[in-house]
C-alpha cells in the first residue's frame, strides 16, 4: 500500500529544506512544482489561471510519475487551491478537477505535516514575499486543508535536525 504524505507551509517555513534533509536520508521526496514552474516560465506569473494551471500539472505528473511505497510531497494541489485563495481569484477547472480526484482517490494521507514560518523570511529569486504576507498565507493555507478534512499536523519552529525528526517520526509510525 502506498503512502503520500504532504509536507507544506507557507512561503520561507522551511519546508523545502526538511524535505531536502529527507531525501539524504533515503526517503523518496517528489519537489514543490511551483519554484520549478516559477523558473521555467516566469511570464506566467503575470496570469494568475495560467499559473495555477501549470502548477497542478506539474504537480500531478510528478504525483503520478513518483514511485515508493513511502512518498514525501513537497507541497500539493489543495497548496494550489490555497494559492488562489491568497490571490483571491476563483481555482481554474483543471485545479478544481484535480483537488476532487485527489479527495476521490484519497491519493494523500489525511495528515498533513504543516510547517510553520520561523519568524523571518529568506528572499530567493522565487519568493519574493515579506513575512507578513507569508504570515496571511499561512492562515490561508492551513484554513483551506481543514475545510477540505485534512488534520494538520504542526511542525513548530526549531532547529533542522529537531524538524527533520518530528518528520520522519510520523512518516515512520504509519
Amino acid at each position: 500500500m502506498m503512502r503520500r504524505y504532504i509536507l507544506t507551509g507557507a512561503p520561507g517555513a522551511g519546508k523545502t529544506t526538511i524535505a531536502e534533509a529527507l531525501r539524504r536520508r533515503g526517503h523518496v521526496v517528489v519537489a514543490e512544482a511551483a519554484t520549478d514552474v516559477i523558473g521555467q516560465t516566469p511570464q506566467l506569473e503575470a496570469d494568475s489561471a495560467a499559473f495555477l494551471d501549470r502548477i497542478v500539472a506539474v504537480q500531478r505528473e510528478r504525483q503520478l510519475a513518483a514511485t515508493g511505497a513511502l512518498q514525501v510531497f513537497d507541497r500539493s494541489p489543495v497548496c494550489t487551491l490555497a494559492l488562489a485563495a491568497y490571490f483571491g481569484v476563483a481555482p481554474t477547472r483543471a485545479l478544481v478537477a484535480e483537488a476532487e480526484r485527489i479527495a476521490r482517490e484519497s491519493t494523500y494521507e489525511r495528515r498533513v505535516l504543516f510547517v510553520r514560518l520561523m519568524g523571518f523570511i529568506t528572499p530567493t529569486a522565487a519568493r519574493r514575499i515579506s513575512l507578513a504576507e507569508s504570515e496571511r498565507f499561512e492562515r490561508i493555507h492551513a484554513e483551506v486543508y481543514r475545510d477540505l478534512g485534512y488534520e494538520l499536523l504542526d511542525v513548530p519552529p526549531a532547529p533542522l535536525e529537531h524538524r527533520v525528526a518530528q518528520v520522519a517520526e510520523v512518516i515512520a509510525a504509519a
